[in-house]
């Protein structure tokens, strides 16, 4: 009767199962060892950790994106210019990668330089028609009559230089490019010929008298 009173020992405590004890210790480490991993900050939670080249890439992504409409403009104004820039390098250089789609491709390749490799009737054009312009204007009528005679014998040869360099290109591109799209090569070689060779673009790639 005087003996002190005893607290009642909770049954789950004697019944409790041993495996629950030793699987305890191995889910504690487990979240310890969880929580000293480094976690990038910029990776989503419950997602593992992305390589450095990956959040590189991301990082890019995410400011190369325009945020405003004004942006946006701005950039493609930017690249534009750019692309421009590009060309204009490469029309003076004869880069193949960044010539204007007329002027790209084998074929055209060829055409310029079979143009620039010969002299041309029609390439004269201009600094002719300068001097029969300057003779028609001066009042003196056997000058005027030279003149008139200039016209039509310039005119005459252009077209038949032109129809002559027409033939011959087509016949060497039928040889040289059987497989491949020759459709409007010899119309592109015939207007470069109209041009004076300084300033002809692409700039020519090949001297006078060299074969392509």
């Amino acid at each position: 009767m005087g003996s002190t009173p005893r607290h009642p020992v909770p049954l789950g405590f004697v019944f409790r199962s041993r495996a629950k004890e030793e699987k305890a210790p191995s889910v504690d480490k487990a979240a310890v060892t969880d929580s000293k991993q480094p976690r990038d900050p910029q990776a989503p939670k419950g997602r593992p950790t992305p390589k450095r080249s990956e959040a590189q890439s991301q990082r890019r992504s995410v400011a190369n994106t325009p945020t405003t409409r004004k942006e946006g403009a701005k950039r493609q104004r930017e690249e534009r210019r750019a692309q421009l820039e590009r060309q204009r390098k490469a029309l003076a250089g004869g880069d193949e990668r960044y010539l204007p789609a007329r002027d790209k491709g084998p074929v055209r390749k060829f055409a310029r330089d079979w143009v620039d490799s010969r002299f041309n009737v029609a390439e004269f054009f201009l600094p002719l028609a300068v001097i029969i312009l300057v003779l028609s204007v001066v009042r003196v009528p056997a000058l005027q009559s030279i003149a008139l005679l200039l016209w039509l014998v310039v005119i005459v040869l252009i077209v038949l230089d032109s129809l002559l360099n027409g033939f011959r290109l087509r016949k060497q591109l039928g040889e040289r490019f059987a497989d491949q799209n020759r459709r409007g090569a010899v119309a592109y070689a015939l207007m470069r010929s109209l041009q004076m060779r300084r300033l002809r673009l692409p700039k020519p790639q090949v001297k006078r008298g060299e074969r392509p």
